[in-house]
Formats: C-alpha cells, sequence, structure tokens
C-alpha cells in the first residue's frame, strides 16, 4: 500500500506558452485533473510536450541542449510557424501546493545563434513574489562568458541550490502512451528507463521491491477484474535467462484455469494494466495521451474515477488528452478542468471550458459534457472522408 502523499506536494498551477509549436501565445491555468480536448492536430501532445521539455532538461543524462537539438530537432522545429516579431521560444510555469496559492515561477525563454545551436535568452526563477534568479541581466559571468547561456541554471547542480525544489519537481514529470506491442518486444527493455511508450513497463515491475510489487499487482488484478472477469491472478515471473514477464491466470472450465503472459494478452489489457501501475507508482505530475484507446467504453467511462481516487490517495496532478466522448460523461468533471484546443491562423488557442459561455448555457440545458465539448472539436467537412476511393 503506498504512503500517505505530502499534501504540500507541487502541481502545475498555470502554464504559458510562447511560439512553442503550435502555441503562438496561450496563458492558462491547471487544475489537479486536466482534460485536453480538441481536433487531430490542434496541438494536445504539443502541449503535454512542453512538460516533457522542462523534465528532460533536469533529467539525468539529459540537459537543455540535448532537449532541445537531440529530442525535439533544434529550435527551427520548436518555433510556432505563425511567430512573427518577437521570435524567442518562451516555456513560463506556475507552481503551487494543492488549495493554497502559487509558491513558485519558471520562465525559460530560448532561441538560437547564428550556428543553430540553442541560446539561453532569458532564466527567471520567483518564489513567493521575489524573485531569486534573473539571467542574463543580474549575472555578471553571463555577459562575460555568453557560451554560459547554453546551458539554464535549472540543470546544474551547483548553481539551482536555492531553487532544487523545482528542478526535483520537473524531474517527477512522467508520460505515458502505452504502445502493446513494445511491451511485448523483449528486446525493447534493454538498458531504458521512463519509456513514454512502455518499452521499459516489464524491467519497471521487475524493479520494484517484491513486497511492493505484490501489493501492487493484486490492487491492478482487482481493477482489471471489472474488465477482464476471468482474470484470476497476475504475478512477475522471469525466464530461464532472467527476462521478466507478466503472467495472468484466466479461469474457465478446467479446474486450474490456464496461464498467459504478457504477449497473449489483448491491447486493451496491457495498457489499462500500464496506465493502473504507472497511476500507482509515483508522485509527480502523470501526462496521459488518450488512455481510452483499445478499451471497452464502458471501462472508459470510469477512467476519471480512477484518477480522482488516486489523487485523492497520491495528491498527484493528472493531464490527460483525449477525443473520447465516453470518458468525458463522468458527471464528476467540472468545468475548470477541461482545456478545449481550436487551432486558427495564427496558431491554436487553449480556452478552460468555463470560460466559454455556450458551454455552460448547453449544460444548463440538459447536455452532458461531452455533448456539449466534442461538437467543437469536430473538423469541418469531415462527411468527405466518405468519398475516398471515388475516381
Amino acid at each position: 500500500m503506498a504512503s500517505l502523499p505530502d499534501r504540500r506536494a507541487l502541481h502545475f498551477a498555470s502554464i504559458r506558452l510562447k511560439n512553442w509549436r503550435n502555441f503562438l501565445d496561450v496563458d492558462v491555468p491547471l487544475q489537479q485533473r486536466v482534460f485536453l480536448v480538441g481536433p487531430n492536430a490542434s496541438g494536445k501532445s504539443n502541449f503535454l510536450d512542453a512538460f516533457r521539455f522542462l523534465s528532460d532538461i533536469v533529467t539525468v543524462g539529459g540537459g537543455f541542449q540535448e532537449a532541445v537539438l537531440i529530442k525535439r530537432g533544434g529550435v527551427s522545429r520548436l518555433r510556432c510557424l505563425a511567430a512573427r516579431r518577437s521570435p524567442d521560444i518562451v516555456v513560463q510555469v506556475r507552481m503551487g501546493s494543492s488549495g493554497e496559492k502559487a509558491e513558485w515561477e519558471y520562465e525559460l525563454h530560448f532561441s538560437q545563434d547564428s550556428r543553430t545551436k540553442p541560446i539561453v535568452k532569458k532564466e527567471r526563477v520567483v518564489r513567493n513574489g521575489v524573485q531569486i534568479l534573473n539571467r542574463p541581466d543580474d549575472d555578471a559571468e553571463d555577459k562575460k562568458d555568453p557560451a554560459r547561456l547554453t546551458q539554464t541554471y535549472l540543470e546544474q547542480i551547483n548553481a539551482n541550490r536555492e531553487f532544487r525544489d523545482i528542478a526535483e519537481f520537473f524531474a517527477s514529470v512522467r508520460y505515458l502512451h502505452l504502445v502493446p506491442q513494445l511491451v511485448r518486444d523483449p528486446d525493447r527493455s534493454v538498458g531504458r528507463r521512463n519509456d513514454p511508450y512502455g518499452g521499459d513497463f516489464l524491467e519497471a515491475v521487475a524493479r520494484t521491491p517484491e513486497k511492493v510489487r505484490n501489493s501492487r499487482l493484486r490492487r491492478i488484478r482487482d481493477a482489471l477484474r471489472v474488465a477482464v472477469p476471468q482474470l484470476a491472478e497476475i504475478k512477475l515471473v522471469r525466464n530461464e535467462v532472467g527476462d521478466p514477464h507478466v503472467q495472468g491466470r484466466y479461469e474457465h472450465w478446467r479446474a486450474h484455469g490456464a496461464w498467459q503472459t504478457e504477449d497473449q494478452f489483448s491491447d486493451g489489457t496491457l495498457r489499462l494494466m500500464g496506465l493502473l501501475w504507472s497511476a500507482i507508482t509515483d508522485t509527480g505530475p502523470l501526462l496521459l495521451e488518450e488512455p481510452e484507446l483499445s478499451l471497452h467504453p464502458e471501462v472508459v467511462r470510469f477512467i476519471p474515477q480512477m484518477f480522482a481516487r488516486v489523487q485523492r490517495r497520491l495528491n498527484r496532478q493528472i493531464i490527460t488528452s483525449t477525443h473520447s466522448s465516453d470518458l468525458l460523461r463522468d458527471e464528476g468533471i467540472g468545468l475548470d478542468e477541461v482545456l478545449l484546443l481550436q487551432p486558427g491562423e495564427n496558431g491554436t488557442s487553449v480556452y478552460p471550458a468555463k470560460d466559454l459561455g455556450q458551454i455552460e448555457q448547453l449544460l444548463n440545458g440538459g447536455l452532458s459534457l461531452a455533448e456539449a465539448v466534442l461538437p467543437m472539436t469536430r473538423p469541418q467537412n469531415a462527411e468527405q472522408l466518405s468519398l475516398f476511393g471515388d475516381f
């Protein structure tokens, strides 16, 4: 059983993105539970990637240069196509504890030099309204040696002592978009940790201390039985060469049932297992990409309630992208928890659903949240796809 969380644990209270991928300039508040909805290619994944970017900066073996150049292809690929007179890319977040005023603010502006190398144009940290870092204006060393601007202070242990809480918080961010085929690939997990696509899922289970692992697997089994009633038992085993595998015992007409390993599980079972494991494993912000994929609609309906229970237990922030009307049918989802992404000529705009009066009117008129919000994400002329194949 997980220990009770620190109720003062940080979460993202707001985010501002300027010239970041799809977003010319957006600034939105964030709740403990956030649902991102929008048309295809509106930028839901790119919105989540801003949090991953901050995590990549402080991850061991990462850093600012790695996060921009290696993982994202450079500044030119990150910069919004609608950017004009102010070409700097800006990522700014405010962080606070649950139910309290934002305590921290971190702001990063960056661009590239004549050799397309990423450079920090501004790095700023504020705590409780007091500025404790402002680069390069307050840093004489930056002015003497411009090469220092190829790194953030955030990633440097000898420079981030006064705001190391932020670095540790960013490092706790986890992203999950589990691909069942990668879980089944035995070579995928070698040397990997925190693979966002689940390639190291089996290794992560195996690394967990046995007592904790067994407790978590029992909880996951109990939850999975809602979707897979015949699943009687889950356990971790190793084959003759030591590779980890998850086995499940299915009850049927035979007295002792039958055991299957993950390569025989359905995609939906594997995805739900990975989702449940990730939800109860850590306490930092969890970023989820369309968790409804491969799952039955009646299972998807209860995902928001599961998130709510995890948050009550672990005080964990969960930010989810979705296209699912079944997921949004949950009456417990508040308008302040839904962010609507709408693409336009000047990039994608992001609106909290509570700020859109027409949505509240539709809800008052008897529509569900899904019925009120999802039509706003429907692509124009989608019916023309049915004409494909006519020559």
